[in-house]
């Protein structure tokens, strides 16, 4: 019988972390613990996933001891922090290089971007990515493009807009920019594949579902709702605003997490529909690896599979716990 990798998961309790957690137990093949800051030790979500006999380990990401004692022994360290505290992962990595971690997993799972100038959350996973490299950490950087659940219009009828996280139907230029999309539930059934695979070590890999524009989106969003769809438009000259809007209120008060995260969506929308970064070509320009190219086994959950079970109540709605 095959041993077992052993993975530690850093943010099991976040949208992205649940998903990477599902997706190491559904297919078996590794001994799976979980790290936890003590500012989430007593959160429900936490107990449920210690109900299922997975060890949690309760440490401040500071305490560089408790954290090479839990490191140790560990094949694979994979991160999915939130977006506020990227750069506490640094002390994490350091003591992965003491402990002997074989691959750490950072936490990037967004958009593909260039690393520096774009997106002030992919500037600060950068600046991770560089430690871990500067540490000589055999790595795996894995981004996902953007989810299905945070890329679907509502329709008059409201039928979807219990799993909506934002309810309202924006265009943003011209409504052709293709993006990468991937399923959530997608995103931890990728991962198990890729940190099994020696070809993806100390690469970047990208993940997605489907590539589609927002007016495909719409387009298929119309035929299985039978619904005629209303969007307001958004110019690339309104989004180049909002991003400068951002950047100003954030660097009046840097430590505002809603200044933060209002730059981030900005920014995005900038990254997504102006530079047009999110897409295979420029994901493959900038070296990294096709992950539906590596495992053509898999089939991830199309978008049209995905918004059909939304029409029919069976979505649910992103960040709502």
């Amino acid at each position: 019988m095959a041993v077992k990798q052993k993975v530690l998961l850093l943010g099991a309790t976040g949208e992205t972390g649940t998903s990477i957690l599902k997706g190491l137990q559904e297919s078996g093949n590794f001994d799976i613990e979980v790290l936890v800051r003590p500012t989430s030790a007593n959160k429900p979500s936490v107990q449920k996933i210690q109900e299922q006999g997975i060890k949690t380990w309760c440490i401040d990401l500071s305490e560089s001891s408790d954290l090479i004692s839990a490191l140790t022994g560990v094949d694979v360290l994979i991160s999915a922090i939130g977006p506020q505290d990227v750069l506490q992962q640094k002390k994490l990595f350091q003591a992965a290089k003491q402990a002997g971690v074989k691959r750490v997993v950072p936490c990037a799972f967004i958009t593909v971007a260039p690393p520096n100038g774009a997106m002030l959350v992919r500037d600060e996973k950068e600046e991770v990515y560089n430690d871990i490299k500067f540490l000589g950490i055999p790595y795996t950087i894995i981004d996902v493009g953007f989810w299905y659940q945070i890329s679907f219009p509502i329709v008059p009828s409201g039928k979807v807009d219990y799993a909506s996280v934002i309810p309202s139907n924006t265009i943003h230029g011209d409504g052709t920019a293709p993006n990468l999309l991937t399923d959530l539930r997608d995103i931890g059934r990728f991962v198990a594949r890729i940190i099994s695979d020696d070809r993806t070590l100390n690469k970047y890999v990208y993940t997605f579902g489907d590539i589609l524009t927002e007016k495909e989106i719409y387009r298929i969003a119309e035929e299985l709702s039978g619904e005629k769809l209303e969007s307001t438009p958004m110019s690339t000259e309104q989004i180049e605003d909002r991003v400068a809007q951002a950047k100003a209120a954030f660097s009046q008060d840097p430590q505002d997490p809603m200044k933060r995260m209002f730059l981030y969506l900005s920014e995005y929308k900038y990254s997504k529909y102006v530079r047009k970064d999110n897409t295979p070509a420029y994901a493959e320009y900038l070296g990294y690896l096709n992950a539906r190219n590596l495992y053509p086994e898999f089939t991830p959950l199309s978008f049209r599979d995905f918004f059909a079970e939304v029409l029919d109540g069976k979505g649910r709605k992103v960040y709502s716990s």
